[in-house]
Formats: structure tokens, sequence, C-alpha cells
């Protein structure tokens, strides 16, 4: 009794254990002692506020999910330098959108990790939901490399936190000015770039993701913002309300920036502006076609459950089993029979005298007598 109420005491500590440290989880460090060559210097700084990346724009990163920091400095035996700060983030998704709002037109585009690009000393790439800033202090031809080796040091996230976003696909190629997508999430980073569109239009409380591109047009850069809603009807509600603040009497605390063309496709609310003419606004929204992604799971190969000669073999197997079966047990109750019959002769089976059962003699008491039976006869005239 005494030992039941102790095990009954370290299971109730070790519940109240598990609530109270439930929300804290050690995260995993993000950059790695050495890769490349290179050999870290000191210790890496870790940090969970978003100002400690960017002072600037620490709501931005809040809204992309960021979760921690880590920074570090880096050395070679041929006395360069090189300081990293990797940024984590809740999903690919964040990472992806951190990285689009940091990158510049003017960037080279480089093959590290899952998207890069470059400018003089400073590379930025991410990989799965880390961003990595790197500054070198000087180049070198292995640069690239080495990175790329970094990158895949890197820990991943599981599940379907290594999805991207589908929205950016939906940008069109033609025209299009390099570097110029940004993906957005929330109303302060909307607020930082030249949006057609004001993050009081967009609602961010519905749900909306965003991503904007540059275009070339005869007359100029033009911009395409699309909105992706939950459902077609929000998308529908929200673009009446887009459409509605353009026309004259709109409450100018809702401001839109030049004329607009607006369509809808599913729930992606499409919006071109900037210098354009009618017949280039129509050209680049009709290039804008949701397309409804159906996912096909059930194997298109025969395996062997579902393989019908397979299932007749089977079939025919199990015929020859009971058959076998109907043998075996017939050939055990002959041979009991026998063998019962042959060491005890007439006990058993084929006794020399009748065995009594009894009987009822049941007969019919008939209340009344019967008529009697009357011969037919022949009456000769």
């Amino acid at each position: 009794m005494r030992l039941s109420r102790i095990i009954l005491v370290l299971v109730t500590l070790a519940i109240l254990a598990g609530t109270m440290f439930a929300g804290e989880t050690i995260a995993a460090p993000i950059l790695p002692k050495q890769f490349g060559g290179w050999q870290i210097s000191g210790s890496a700084q870790t940090s969970t506020d978003p100002a400690a990346a960017d002072p600037v724009n620490a709501a931005v990163l809040k809204e992309y999910g960021f979760i921690d920091l880590e920074s570090a400095s880096y050395t070679r035996d041929d006395g360069r330098k090189l300081t990293l700060k990797a940024a984590r983030f809740a999903d690919t998704s964040g990472a992806y959108g951190a990285f689009t709002f940091y990158k510049m037109p003017q960037m080279l585009v480089e093959k590290i990790g899952d998207q890069a690009a470059s400018l003089n000393e400073r590379i930025l790439f991410y990989r799965g939901n880390i961003l990595v800033d790197a500054v070198f202090q000087r180049l070198s031809a292995m640069s690239a490399a080495e990175l790329r080796e970094l990158a895949g040091d890197l820990p991943l996230p599981s599940g379907s936190t290594r999805n991207l976003p589908g929205l950016p696909a939906y940008l069109p190629s033609q025209s299009y000015v390099k570097n110029s997508a940004k993906y957005v999430v929330g109303p302060e980073a909307l607020s930082k770039l030249n949006a057609p569109v004001p993050a009081q239009l967009v609602d961010f409380s519905s749900g909306p993701e965003v991503v904007l591109g540059n275009y070339n047009s005869s007359g100029g850069e033009a911009t395409l913002m699309l909105i992706s809603y939950p459902t077609p009807q929000i998308a529908g509600d929200h673009l009446r309300r887009i459409e509605a603040a353009q026309q004259p009497g709109a409450p100018a605390a809702i401001p839109i920036a030049g004329p607009i063309f607006s369509k809808r496709t599913g729930p992606i609310v499409a919006i071109a502006a900037g210098p354009l003419s009618q017949s280039e606004a129509k050209s680049l929204l009709a290039a804008v076609n949701y397309d409804a992604d159906v996912t096909w799971n059930e194997n298109t190969y025969t395996t062997k459950k579902d393989n019908l000669a397979n299932l007749l073999v089977n079939v025919i197997i199990l015929c020859f089993i009971i058959i076998g079966f109907a043998l075996v047990a017939g050939v055990a109750f002959g041979g009991v029979r026998v063998l019962t019959k042959r060491f005890f002769p007439d006990r058993v089976f084929d006794r020399s005298q009748d065995v009594e059962f009894i009987s009822l003699h049941l007969t019919q008491e008939a209340s009344e007598p019967r008529p009697k039976e009357v011969s037919p006869s022949i009456k000769t005239v």
C-alpha cells in the first residue's frame, strides 16, 4: 500500500513538471562549429528578440514568424574573417518572405541553399526555415562552395512546415523585373513596400497572403499585386471593397495611389497599377489564372494485394488447404473408429445386443363407435 502511494506521488509530480515546462523547449543550435575550412571564433550569440536581428524591421520579422537568432564570427588560417547571422522562423514560408523582403533588385542570383542573392561581399540565402546573412571580409573563388557546405549543415524543419507558399508561382514571367517579388503576410511589411492597395483594404484579419512584383511597361515599371484569400467568396467581397474605394466620395483614410486595374480569379485578387495602358493592364491581368491543384494519392501501379491473378492463386491454395484439412479430419475420425473397434470390440461400436430405447405407444380412443363398414353388393333385377 505504501509503495503504491509513492508511485502515485511520483507520477503526479512528473505530470505537474511536464505541464509547467511544456512550452519551454530547447532549440537546436543553428550554426556549426566549423565548415569549409572556417572555424568559429569564440562562442555564438543567441537571442529570441527580433530587434537583435534588425532593430528597424523587428515588427516585420515578427510577422514572418521569427523564433530566434544566432550570430557568430568565423576565421580561416589565412586570416580572413566571416560574420554570419542566422534567423530561424516558424516555417519555410517565413524564411522565404524575409528573404524577399531583404533582397534588393541589384543583387545577383546565386545557387546556395534554396535561394540566394549576393551584393559585393554580402550573400543572403535561406534553406528551410533559416535565413542566413553572410558578410565576408574578402571573397574568394570558393566562397560560394563554402556557403553551400554550410547550407547542408543547417537543421531542417519537419512535416508541412518545409512547404513553400504557392502564391508567388502565379506571378507572370513575361516582362518581370528581376528580384522584385515580395512575399507579405502582415500589414507591417506591406506598409514598408510601395503597394498599390493599403493594408486596411487588404484586411489581414481575414488570413490573406500577398505577393508583389514589378513589370516593365511602355511607361516605366508597373506593379502587380496578388492577394490570396481563404475562399473565393471572401476574395469577391474584398474586391468589391477595393473597387468601391476608387469611386468618388470614398473615405480619405483609405487612399489608393493612382488608378488601378483589378480582377478576381478563384480566391486570388489581382491588381495592376502604375504607368500602364489599358491594353497592357488587361494583358498583364490575363496572365494570372488560378488553377486548383488536385493531388491524387492513390497508387498508379499494381501491388500484390491489387493483382487479380495473385488473388486467384491464393483462392486455389486456400481450396487445397481446406481439402487437406478435410482429408486429415476424415482419416483421423476413421482411424479412431477402427482403433476403438480393435482394442474395445463390441463395447462402443457394433454391440451384440440392441440397445433399448423408450417408445411411446400412442392409440386413438374414439368417443363414438365407428360406423360399420358396408361391403358393396350388386343388385340384379
